[in-house]
């Protein structure tokens, strides 16, 4: 009877023993294609992508393939624009304010290959996306570039089910030296005569025109107002290697009645240092003084209202000298 015990007991762990195998080494998930595109706040993907005028600049969106283990194969993924998603996000976000929609950007101002290859033993590749940006991309409009991982039966993978997985929304903000978002604590506007109680804003965003030129919104506005576009005040930097600290000063539109004052130099100060503690890390430091009135005409209609912008612009720019990329090095 023992003999019959150890001869029950040698079969169930010779079992056990083939049964078990190394599962962590067979997938445990679905091989998926996604992008690596982090939203925010309004669902799309921030895009910093340098200005050069004539000239393609290279944006790579990162590309994953998602599973516990590596393929084993190559895989050839497909892409597509998907305006669709693009739609559906302007009316989650703005309901029927079509004025601040995000728009569509243009197909000459950019292109990129229909498909990418995942190779084999590889998890992560990229969509190389070339943009030629210029000075009639007005930047008062909101570019975003929808593209999507296309799906279908024939193809060797599966786009990621998840929404900010298999969709990038990128938002396109070209930048150059001077462009960027400024502290506008010593920055006011005031309402005349009143020059007592000024209005005050906490940053001041300034949009690219060209390499040396620059705009921003007049007295409070933002790209969020419906009129923005009739108040764009432009700056535009001296030439570099030149010692003038002038700035130059306008308006496209006539009916807001610019004025500069010849007392008050428009002016502007830009330096550089390395960081004390991180010695890789390159800080650049611009203050803009304006001075300017202008005439808003249509908060109220028939009625302009003038002001009177007077104070200084700063901004910090961050600067990784370890990495070579530029749209990676700036810290935003």
């Amino acid at each position: 009877m023992r003999n019959i015990y150890y001869l029950i007991l040698g079969i169930v762990l010779t079992i056990c023993c083939t049964a078990c195998n190394k599962e962590w080494e067979d997938e445990q998930y679905s091989y998926m294609a996604s992008f690596k595109a982090n939203v925010n706040a309004q669902g799309v993907t921030t895009t910093y992508v340098r200005f050069k005028p004539g000239g393609v600049v290279k944006y790579d969106l990162p590309v994953i393939m998602s599973g516990s283990t590596l393929t084993g194969k190559s895989h050839t993924i497909h892409f597509g624009l998907d305006p669709d998603t693009l739609e559906r996000l302007n009316i989650e976000q703005y309901g029927h304010r079509e004025e601040l929609y995000f728009q569509q950007l243009p197909n000459k101002y950019y292109s990129m290959p229909e498909s990418v290859e995942m190779p084999a033993g590889e998890c992560l590749t990229t969509l190389p996306i070339e943009f030629k940006l210029d000075e009639t991309l007005d930047q008062a409009d909101k570019w975003v570039l929808p593209i999507q991982i296309l799906d279908d039966q024939s193809y060797d993978y599966q786009a990621n089910l998840r929404k900010y997985y298999r969709r990038a929304m990128l938002r396109l903000l070209p930048f150059n030296d001077y462009s960027g978002t400024y502290d506008a604590a010593q920055y006011r506007i005031f309402l005349k005569p009143d020059v007592k109680n000024p209005f005050t804003i906490s940053s001041q965003r300034a949009f690219v025109v060209d390499d040396r030129t620059i705009f921003i919104y007049a007295g409070t506005r933002d790209i969020d107002y419906l009129d923005r576009k009739q108040y764009k005040v432009f700056i535009r930097f001296p030439e570099k290697g030149t010692d003038s600290k002038l700035l130059e000063v306008w308006s496209d539109n006539p009916e807001i009645e610019l004025e500069l004052d010849e007392k008050k130099a428009c002016t502007f100060t830009m330096n550089e240092e390395m960081d004390e503690l991180k010695p890789y890390l390159k800080k650049i430091y611009i203050t803009l003084y304006l001075y300017y009135s202008f005439k808003d005409y249509t908060t109220v209609p028939g009625t302009k209202l003038e002001y009177v912008v007077e104070g200084s612009l700063a901004m910090q720019r961050n600067l990784n000298t370890l990495i070579p990329d530029e749209d990676q090095q700036i810290q935003w």
